[in-house]
């Protein structure tokens, strides 16, 4: 009986590798340029996140996503008065934009408000300013906001407070990394180290 298992057993993993064997290759004909450099998977689809937006930048401009995606870009959603989840994820992101900038690659940051109310574009250009010269800050109406945070699955949620002007935004914290020609492609997590970051966007861009 023991052997019969063992035959089973053997005659299992010969089938688990073939049909891994198949999803590989089939993985490779649907033309995945990036399969290798993807950290994880997006339900729906790298399609389902992204879009058209209409923004505000901090030098009072209007933009769209056509303007703010004209390079790699890793965009991250978030607000000024953040007392420490913003400045630090900010802070990682410019630090992995740097370290790409020593490879010779040029990718913007970009910080988009969900507090529109308090984010000026005054308030979002003395943020971003304090971090790195390049990092582009996003504000607008709050349908503006909206929209942008819809397109890219953001989540924020703005809570009570007795005082209007001292409230804080519960929000999500995912970095996205666009790609002019593709959109979006890749999303980073708050443990992901700015190493981490900038190694995984370099895969993408030696494959783009």
């Amino acid at each position: 009986m023991t052997r019969v298992y063992a035959i089973l057993a053997g005659v299992a993993v010969i089938a688990l590798l073939g049909v891994t064997y198949f999803l590989a290759q089939r993985g490779g004909a649907d033309g995945d340029q990036f399969a290798q450099c993807r950290g994880g998977a997006v339900a729906g689809g790298e399609g389902a996140i992204g879009g058209p937006f209409t923004l505000v930048s901090e030098t009072g401009e209007t933009v769209t996503e056509e303007d703010v995606i004209d390079k790699p870009s890793l965009i991250y959603f978030g607000y000024t008065f953040c007392p420490d989840v913003c400045p630090i994820d900010n802070a990682r992101n410019v630090a992995a934009v740097e370290m790409l900038e020593e490879r010779g690659e040029d990718v913007k940051p970009v910080f988009i408000t969900v507090d529109p109310e308090r984010d000026t574009v005054e308030v979002m250009r003395e943020f971003t300013d304090a971090f790195h010269p390049d990092l582009l800050g996003l504000t607008g109406s709050e349908e503006q906001v909206k929209a942008a945070t819809t397109a890219y699955r953001a989540f924020s949620s703005k809570q009570d407070s007795d005082d209007p002007d001292y409230y804080l935004v519960d929000h999500s914290t995912f970095t996205y990394l666009t790609l002019p020609e593709h959109g979006f492609v890749e999303f980073f997590r708050r443990d992901d180290t700015a190493e981490q970051m900038a190694d995984r966007v370099q895969c993408y861009l030696d494959a783009s």
